[in-house]
C-alpha cells in the first residue's frame, strides 16, 4: 500500500511540476479550449494503442501532437473559425476514441478511470513516462522562455524583433500536447486541462511576474495533488477529480484573499 501511494505521489508531483509554467501559457494566450480539444483525443489513443497493440502513452503521444499539427495546418488556411474548429476536433475525437473502443472485444477497459483518471492506478513504467517526458518539456521551455513569452506578449512585436512566431507557437502546441498525453492517467481526459489551467489561474492572482507566477503555479498543483491524494485515500474519493477539488479551493481561497494581481499579465 505504501509503494502504491508513493508511486501515485511521485507521478502526481510530476505532472503538477510541469503543467504549472505550461498552464501559464495557456492561461496566457487562453488556449484552454485547445488542451481541451487534444485531451478529448487522447482516448482515441488509448483505443489505437490497445488496437495496434503499442505502448499505450507512445500512442497518446503520436495522436496528440499529430493533432496539434492538424490544428496548426487547419488554422493557417481560415476555412473556419478555430473555436469552431476546434469544437469539432474536440467532441468528434472523443466520440471516435468511445466507438474504437467498442471494437476492443478481447480487452476490458475501465472507461471511467480513463474519463476522470485513476491517479492510484499509474505503475513505474508510467513514473519513468512522467518524469522523461517531464524533463523535455522543462528544458525546452527554459530554454525557449524568451521567445515564447515575447510571442505570448505581442506576436507582431516578436516578429519584428526576429522571432520566429510560427514556430514558436507550433512548439507551445506541440508542449501542450505531451503535456496531456503524459498526465491523462493523472486526471482523465476530461479533467487534464483543469489541472494546466486551475492552478495557473491561482498562481496569476499571487504573483507579480511571469517567472512568479509559473513557478506558484507549479506550487499550487503540487499542492492540489498531496490534498486530493490525501482525500482520496482519506473518504475513498476518485483521486482525478480530488485532484481538482482541492485544486479549486485553492482557487478560491486566492481569490477571497486581498492578494495583489500581477499587472502585465493579468
Amino acid at each position: 500500500m505504501l509503494d502504491l501511494l508513493l508511486r501515485a505521489l511521485l507521478g502526481g508531483l510530476g505532472v503538477a511540476a510541469v503543467a504549472g509554467p505550461l498552464g501559464a501559457f495557456v492561461v496566457w494566450r487562453r488556449m484552454a479550449y485547445f488542451g481541451d480539444t487534444l485531451a478529448h483525443s487522447a482516448l482515441l489513443g488509448v483505443a489505437l494503442g490497445f488496437l495496434l497493440d503499442i505502448n499505450l502513452n507512445l500512442a497518446i503521444v503520436v495522436l496528440c501532437v499529430g493533432l496539434a499539427l492538424v490544428l496548426v495546418t487547419l488554422q493557417k488556411k481560415h476555412i473556419i473559425a478555430t473555436d469552431t474548429l476546434l469544437g469539432i476536433l474536440a467532441h468528434s475525437a472523443l466520440s471516435l476514441g468511445l466507438v474504437a473502443v467498442s471494437f476492443l472485444d478481447n480487452i476490458r477497459i475501465d472507461l471511467m478511470a480513463y474519463l476522470f483518471g485513476d491517479l492510484l492506478a499509474i505503475n513505474q513504467a508510467d513514473v519513468y513516462w512522467i518524469y522523461g517526458g517531464g524533463l523535455a518539456v522543462i528544458s525546452l521551455l527554459v530554454v525557449f522562455w524568451k521567445p515564447l513569452l515575447a510571442v505570448t506578449v505581442n506576436e507582431e512585436l516578436a516578429k519584428v524583433e526576429g522571432y520566429p512566431v510560427e514556430a514558436i507557437r507550433l512548439l507551445l502546441m506541440l508542449l501542450v500536447a505531451l503535456v496531456i498525453a503524459v498526465a491523462m492517467k493523472i486526471v482523465g481526459v476530461l479533467l487534464i486541462t483543469s489541472l494546466m489551467i486551475i492552478p495557473a489561474a491561482t498562481a496569476r492572482k499571487l504573483s507579480k511576474t511571469p517567472v512568479q507566477m509559473a513557478s506558484i503555479a507549479s506550487l499550487i498543483g503540487c499542492l492540489a495533488v498531496c490534498g486530493g491524494l490525501w482525500a482520496s485515500y482519506r473518504w475513498d474519493t476518485p483521486t482525478g477529480p480530488s485532484v481538482v477539488v482541492c485544486a479549486a479551493l485553492l482557487f478560491l481561497i486566492a481569490y477571497t484573499l486581498p492578494f495583489q494581481k500581477m499587472k502585465r499579465f493579468g
